[in-house]
């Protein structure tokens, strides 16, 4: 078994000096240069050496070092026990014994001379932290990936939102002071990217390769990291506590920020052995927690609960801070500075939406003042904006009441999928998804047939617009489900077999000049002096400008006979700018579906799974939904829904989502205990939900604190309609919008009495 720290320093002084060298110690033959010169002190072999305890049946006991992970215990179940992972523990035993036998502690980093904080201990999250004096590597000017490393398993142990994105803001503000030309590949590392979103830069390493990985530099058996993975449920974890266990006596060169960065974007780059050698030479440098961090950002979850918008924050508290180095005794920031705190945030995390782009942006904010910062990143084609999106109502007459005297038009919702087509100066064609996916390459048919719809020379633009699937021979749309079977990768023009039409409903910049703070009706009459409508191909969103009710009435009827979702509604001329990345009031969607009840379908998280019960037994026979707040970044439950499914369904989401369970809930799921699932998920699909109705909830947590301090809102009788593949978990139904549609219920709005969950509870099994 793993020796601990404690260990190492009773045996200190078996530990050869590095100047003498040794001339005893064996050697472990490796298949690269790199292991050759790295040689392994084995233990002593008398007979009270080699007797070991052994462990609990389901216990795994980490290093004792000051970042190792906190032990991991698993309940003595033997009925759920996984059966590969009793067999691979038999298998293995002898042999990781051996394996064991033959590795020791690795050495804690030194204090520095100047007294500055020695990498193992390095807290960014104390109240005494300081910018500069606490940036151990301020001497060396470059950032060590063991500060990050630290960084994350600080977050990772840290509960509260507010105190995990100060944590962030610390190290950042320390990096933009001593090495900022690191801060990029930071920011990047924080969030688990290698690049903008929109370039498509994935990593794509599968378990299996990073598992060989782990053994080929640790000399442990592959059965006993499978093993342990499926006791602990974390590769990133396994891999700490296996590399933790030896001490090198010539330790590999530390890691620092760049290198890692660039190798991780060489591995995403390449393939085969080559992309399995890359892995294994960055690991076996790996010391303490960097090992945690570098398989989980291989495996592309970080577990640390920090997503765009926190990040955004961060940047902004830490950008302050700097500003103000000299006023900060301590890493708090004064109270006079809150202000500035908040126009810094809103002034970053509007340029970002206009420039998602942090290798243009970070350089921005470090060289010129934060006023110039959308000046300095601007919107140009090529770079996806993030898409303005609509409000949802129940009703033509709320629709008057918000938009009461305002001159509005009315659009059909189609029901496909969002698209933002650029064209940049060179004639290169780009469409984005709304999560800024690239889906260029799934539309070649698309760019083939982009210059039909240009009425004058463009020398670029971006509109906003909905692909549809399309009915060549019956020149109507057909439904959302014909759409999704279209092929998404290496689409050939020749085998196409769903044809699409592009139904454009807005123009965001046309030759070099954004056109985002114009109103719409000055957008729209720009759209219609450059493009023009091709049968089929490309067409203007179906409108009618009117303020009358009983024609908004029978155009949403109309609509919905021409295979629509229902209406959009939209100020023409005041209040019309087009708001990048925000659920605007000043589109409001009216859909065909319950518009006498909820007045919308839920787009929500599956977070949870209960094992199915009779005829659903080996599946989930039910799940635990969520909707997302994004003022606190968190998944409150919102019900549970067992009512929908085929079994088809049902055998298609236990396959996928049994891929992704976790051992125990996220620090930011909100939920009662009475809701515990058999198996919790990680936050990775989003469901297509309607219901009969919302009510007040003691015990879901969706809205909690909006309409009443102590109740969340659940939904009544949901329904399962689809997955939505065009969305990510952060684009789901958020907190607010639960509320406003609790709110426009006609049960609320005449103060009657509202049923509570206790009452309503959802029988699905």
């Amino acid at each position: 078994m793993q020796k601990s720290i404690t260990s190492f320093f009773k045996r200190k002084s078996d530990v050869p000096d590095e100047s003498p060298e040794p001339k005893k110690a064996p050697k472990i033959k490796t298949e690269t240069e790199d292991t050759k010169k790295l040689l392994i002190k084995t233990e002593d072999e008398s007979p009270k050496a080699k007797i070991k305890a052994k462990p609990e049946p389901m216990t795994v006991d980490p290093p004792e070092s000051p970042d190792a992970p906190k032990s991991v215990k698993v309940e003595k179940d033997t009925e759920n026990k996984p059966a590969a992972a009793n067999d691979a523990k038999n298998e293995s035993d002898t042999e990781n014994k051996e394996a064991d036998r033959k590795v020791t502690t690795i050495g804690l980093v030194s204090t520095s001379k100047d007294g500055k904080e020695d990498a193992e201990n390095y807290d960014p999250s104390k109240d005494s932290y300081h910018p500069l004096k606490n940036a151990y590597w301020a001497s060396k000017k470059v950032t060590p990936y063991l500060a990050l490393a630290r960084t994350f398993q600080v977050i990772e142990e840290t509960k509260g939102r507010l105190k995990m994105i100060d944590t962030l803001s610390n190290y950042f503000c320390s990096v933009m002071l001593v090495s900022p030309s690191d801060l990029v590949p930071s920011v990047y590392l924080s969030i688990n990217q290698l690049a903008p979103a929109y370039e498509g830069l994935e990593l794509g390493v599968a378990e299996t390769t990073l598992m060989k990985a782990i053994c080929k530099a640790t000399g442990r058996n592959l059965a006993h990291i499978k093993s342990q993975t499926q006791l602990i449920g974390d590769l990133g974890i396994v891999a700490e506590q296996s590399r933790v266990s030896q001490r090198m006596m010539f330790q590999p060169a530390p890691l620092n920020i760049r290198d890692v960065f660039r190798k991780l974007r060489e591995i995403a780059k390449i393939s085969g052995q080559s992309k399995m050698d890359l892995v294994y030479n960055v690991f076996v440098s790996c010391r303490s927690s960097e090992a945690r961090f570098f398989i989980r950002s291989l495996i592309g979850k970080l577990r640390i609960g920090i997503a765009e918008q926190s990040l955004l924050t961060a940047l902004a508290i830490a950008l302050v801070k700097k500003n103000h180095i000299g006023d900060c005794k301590a890493s708090k920031v004064p109270e006079a500075y809150k202000d500035e705190i908040a126009e810094t945030t809103l002034l970053l995390k509007t340029a970002y939406s206009q420039c998602p782009n942090y290798d243009i942006i970070i350089p921005a904010i470090l060289e010129y003042d934060i006023k110039e910062l959308q000046e300095r990143c601007p919107m140009h084609p090529g770079m996806p904006l993030r898409p303005m999106l609509a409000q949802p109502t129940k009703g033509v007459h709320e629709v008057f009441e918000r938009f009461g005297g305002m001159h509005i038009t009315c659009e059909w919702k189609y029901d496909g999928e969002r698209a933002q087509i650029h064209c940049n100066e060179k004639g290169e064609i780009s469409i984005f998804s709304r999560n800024s996916e690239n889906n260029t390459a799934k539309y070649p048919d698309l760019i083939a047939r982009s210059k039909n719809f240009l009425k004058c020379p463009v020398e670029s633009y971006i509109i906003d617009s909905e692909i549809v699937a399309w009915d060549v021979e019956r020149k109507q749309i057909l439904p959302f489900q014909v759409l999704s079977t279209r092929k998404r990768k290496n689409v050939d023009i020749e085998e196409i077999k769903v044809q699409v039409c592009v139904y454009i409903f807005d123009l965001l910049y046309i030759n070099g000049t954004a056109l985002v703070t114009k109103p719409l009706s000055e957008r729209r009459k720009l759209l219609n002096e450059h493009f023009q409508e091709v049968e089929g191909e490309w067409q203007f969103a179906t409108a009618l400008n009117t303020n009358d009710i009983d024609e908004v009435q029978q155009f949403l009827e109309e609509s919905v006979k021409g295979n629509c979702e229902g209406l959009m509604v939209k100020t023409l001329d005041q209040e019309a700018t087009y708001e990048i990345a925000k659920r605007s009031r000043n589109w409001l969607k009216l859909k065909k579906d319950y518009i006498s009840n909820v007045g919308d379908s839920l787009d929500l998280v599956v977070i949870g799974g209960y094992k199915g019960k009779g005829k659903r037994t080996g599946t989930y026979g039910g799940f635990l939904l969520a909707c997302y707040d994004t003022e606190n970044e968190e998944y409150q439950t919102i019900c549970k829904i067992g009512t929908g499914f085929t079994d088809e369904d049902l055998q298609t989401h236990s396959e996928f989502l049994g891929k992704h369970v976790i051992s125990s809930a996220k620090s930011y799921y909100r939920y009662d205990s009475s809701l515990e699932p058999d198996h919790w998920f990680e936050p990775v699909q989003v469901w297509e939900i309607k219901c009969a109705d919302l009510s007040l909830s003691p015990i879901h947590r969706a809205a909690i604190g909006i309409v009443d301090g102590e109740r969340g809102i659940s939904l009544r009788f949901p329904r399962f309609i689809r997955i939505r593949d065009d969305k990510n978990s952060e684009n789901a139904t958020d907190a607010n919008q639960v509320a406003h549609m609790y709110q426009s219920q006609d049960l609320v709005k005449n103060n009657q009495k509202t049923l509570t969950q206790t009452d309503l509870e959802d029988e699905f099994y």
